[in-house]
Order: structure tokens, then C-alpha cells, then sequence
């Protein structure tokens, strides 16, 4: 498999403590260079994103359920600004509602992955993600 030589950094926007803790866990045992930022909630994302004294996330790993602006929220606002909508978005959530997924889809996210209640099934969807994303796919400069 064929890894991007450079530093990945990623955006982590999640508001559970225990996703939070999984995911950082996941991704290290993944031994993938990256960077992972978190955010606890929508609103502090795109504070986040929106400053210009911070570097741009290569990836952002986005749940829906957050405190201050929703993950559709997010998403909706990344995809209207012109220097955030390349970013690829991996939804990752405990809904797995039909309409949840065609209104993520609608706003443009790159996947819509349903958080597995087992933790050995959620470290495997974190490590898919990592595997694929950052691993395989091409991703924007």
C-alpha cells in the first residue's frame, strides 16, 4: 500500500469523550504520519477551519451529532467556502437513518459510516478509514 511521504493531518470533530479516545487510539495503531486536531463541537470546527493562522486539515472525520452546529451544519458551511469544499469528509455517527445519509450525501460528503456499537468493529471502521483515505486515495494539495 502506498502512503503520502508527507505529514496528514487530520480533523477530528466529535464530542464524545470515549469516540474521541477510540479514534486517536485506532489511527495510532494504524502507525500512519498523521496529525490529528480534535474539535468537540460544530462550531469550534469551522472557527477552526476558517483561521488562517492554522494549517488546513488534509481530512476531517466529522460526526453529526454535536453540540453548537450540527455535522450537517459543518458540512453544509465547508462545502459553501470556497477554500474548505476540497476537504474530504468522512461522516462517521451513530445514526444510521435514510434520511441522514441522503442529507449528508446531498451536502456533499465524500462517505457516511455508521459507528459500530462493538469497539473492535469501531477501531476496524477508523483503521478502514485511515487504510483507504489516507492510504490510497489521492487526496487535494
Amino acid at each position: 500500500m502506498t502512503r503520502h511521504a508527507q505529514l496528514m493531518h487530520i480533523l477530528l470533530v466529535e464530542d464524545s469523550l470515549a469516540d474521541i479516545e477510540i479514534t486517536l487510539e485506532a489511527l495510532q495503531d494504524a502507525k500512519v504520519a498523521n496529525e490529528v486536531t480534535v474539535c468537540r463541537d460544530g462550531a469550534a470546527a469551522i472557527a477552526l477551519l476558517l483561521d488562517d493562522t492554522t494549517p488546513r486539515p488534509d481530512f476531517v472525520i466529522l460526526d453529526l451529532n454535536l453540540p453548537r452546529m450540527t455535522g450537517h451544519e459543518v458540512l453544509s458551511r465547508m462545502r459553501s467556502d470556497e477554500a474548505l469544499r476540497r476537504i474530504p469528509v468522512a461522516v462517521l455517527t451513530t445514526s444510521s437513518a435514510e434520511s441522514d445519509v441522503a442529507k449528508t450525501y446531498d451536502l456533499g460528503a465524500n462517505c457516511f459510516l455508521t459507528k459500530p456499537v462493538d469497539i473492535d468493529q469501531f477501531v476496524h471502521v477508523v483503521q478502514s478509514i485511515d487504510d483507504f483515505w489516507l492510504g490510497l486515495v489521492r487526496l487535494p494539495q
